[in-house]
C-alpha cells in the first residue's frame, strides 16, 4: 500500500480494535490479570461495556482478510512470506523477551525459561506449549490464514482464483465442523474464517467494484460470524449476552463495508497512520507491561489514576517499540531475508548477442589497360 492510497480509516480501526482489547483486559476481564482482583470487579460500571472488548479480535481478523489480500496482490509467494515475517517478528520477539525479563527479574508473568525458545518461533500454538502472553493465541490463528494465502499465491492471486479459494474455504470449513474433523478444523479454523473470507470479499469490492456474488460472500460471512459469536458466549466468554455480541458483530461488518465502499475516505488525518503503527506493539505488550506498573502503583494509587497510568505507560512502550525496534529492525530483517532468498530466484536470462555477419569479400575493381608510350617504358 503506498502513501498515496493508504487507507487511514483502517489505521483508525486497528487502533480501536487494540484499545478495546486493552480496556477488556484492564477493566472488563473476569479472570486473573494485572490487578490483585478481577478487573471487572474494580470497574463494574465500565465492565458492562468493556467486557465485550474481546470482540476487537474479531475486527482484527476482518481487517486482516482485507489488508493481507491487498498486500499479497501481485506478489510472488516468496515476497509475500518476506513481507509477513518482516511485519510480525521484530515486535513479537520484543514481546517474548519482555516476558522473559519480567519473569527473570520479578517472577511476574508467564515467561518461564522453558517457554521462551518455543515462543520465539511463534509456533508454540501447534506444539502444545503455553503462550508467554495470553494474547499470542491470535497470532497462531493469523498464521493459518497466511499459510492459506501463500498457498493461493502459488497458483496466482487473481479475481477468479480468489472466488474459488473463498468458496472452497467457506464450504470445507462447514464440512470440517460437520464431520468433527480435528485436522480440517485446525487447517481451516472455521470458527474464525468467516471474518477473513468476508474481509477478502470486501477488498475485492474495494478494488473491482461491488457485485451480487461478492455481497453474497459478505452476507454468508456475517451469518456464520453471528453463529460462532453466539457459540463463544457459552464456550470461551461465558456470561456475555449473545444479543449484544450479535449487534457488535453486525457493527463490525457495517464499518468494514463503509471502508470497502469508500464512505470513510474523509478520514485523512496523518496522525491516524501513527496510531495504526502503534497498534501491533500495543497489543503485544500491554498485558505484560501492566504487571510491574500496577504491582508498584496499586493500591497505593487510586484505581482510576492507576488505570490512566497503566494505559499511558502501555502507549509509551508501544511507541518505543515502534520507533526503536520495528522501524530499524524491519528494514534490516527485510534486507537479510531477501539476500537469503536470492539463490532461489531463477537467473536472469542473458541478453541475446546479435550475430555478427561475416565480412564480405570485396573484389578489387579491374584497372583499365592503357598502353604506355616509349618514354614510359622501363
Amino acid at each position: 500500500m503506498t502513501r498515496r492510497d493508504r487507507l487511514r480509516e483502517l489505521d483508525l480501526l486497528r487502533f480501536v480494535a487494540a484499545l478495546s482489547v486493552v480496556l477488556f483486559h484492564f477493566t472488563g476481564f473476569n479472570g486473573p490479570g494485572p490487578w490483585p482482583h478481577p478487573s471487572r470487579e474494580l470497574f463494574p460500571a465500565m465492565a458492562h461495556l468493556t467486557r465485550y472488548g474481546y470482540l476487537g479480535v474479531d475486527l482484527f481478523f476482518m481487517i486482516s482478510g482485507f489488508v493481507i489480500l491487498m498486500s499479497a496482490w501481485g506478489r510472488s509467494p516468496g515476497e509475500f512470506v518476506v513481507s509477513r515475517l518482516v511485519r510480525l517478528m521484530p515486535a513479537y520477539w520484543v514481546g517474548v523477551l519482555l516476558g522473559a525479563t519480567l519473569y527473570a527479574t520479578a517472577k511476574l508473568g508467564n515467561g518461564a525459561p522453558g517457554l521462551i525458545i518455543p515462543n520465539l518461533t511463534m509456533l508454540q500454538g501447534g506444539l502444545g506449549v503455553e503462550n508467554v502472553d495470553a494474547v499470542f493465541w491470535t497470532l497462531w490463528v493469523e498464521l493459518h490464514f497466511y499459510v492459506l494465502i501463500a498457498f493461493l499465491s502459488v497458483f496466482g492471486i487473481t479475481y477468479r482464483n480468489c472466488l474459488v479459494f473463498m468458496t472452497a474455504w467457506m464450504f470445507f470449513g462447514v464440512f470440517a465442523d460437520e464431520a468433527d474433523s480435528k485436522f480440517l478444523k485446525i487447517m481451516l479454523v472455521p470458527t474464525w474464517s468467516p471474518y477473513f473470507i468476508a474481509g477478502m470479499a470486501l477488498f475485492l469490492i474495494y478494488r473491482f467494484g461491488p457485485t451480487l456474488l461478492l455481497w453474497g460472500y459478505v452476507v454468508v460471512g456475517w451469518l456464520l460470524a453471528l453463529f460462532w459469536g453466539a457459540w463463544r458466549t457459552e464456550a470461551a466468554f461465558k456470561g456475555a449476552n449473545e444479543n449484544v455480541v450479535g449487534v457488535a458483530v453486525t457493527l463490525i461488518f457495517i464499518v468494514m463495508i463503509l471502508v470497502a465502499t469508500g464512505k470513510l475516505r474523509w478520514l485523512r488525518w496523518r496522525g491516524l497512520t501513527v496510531l495504526g503503527a502503534l497498534t501491533y506493539p500495543l497489543y503485544l505488550t500491554h498485558s505484560q507491561i501492566a504487571l510491574p506498573v500496577l504491582d508498584a502503583a496499586y493500591p497505593g494509587m487510586n484505581r482510576w489514576a492507576a488505570l490512566a497510568l497503566v494505559i499511558g505507560v502501555s502507549m509509551l512502550t508501544a511507541y518505543a517499540v515502534y520507533r526503536l525496534v520495528e522501524k530499524p529492525g524491519q528494514k534490516w530483517f527485510k534486507d537479510q531475508l531477501r539476500k537469503s532468498l536470492a539463490p532461489l530466484r531463477p537467473p536472469a536470462p542473458e541478453p541475446a548477442v546479435p550475430a555478427v555477419p561475416a565480412p564480405r569479400r570485396v573484389e578489387p575493381e579491374p584497372v583499365p589497360f592503357t598502353p604506355t608510350g616509349p618514354a614510359e617504358r622501363v
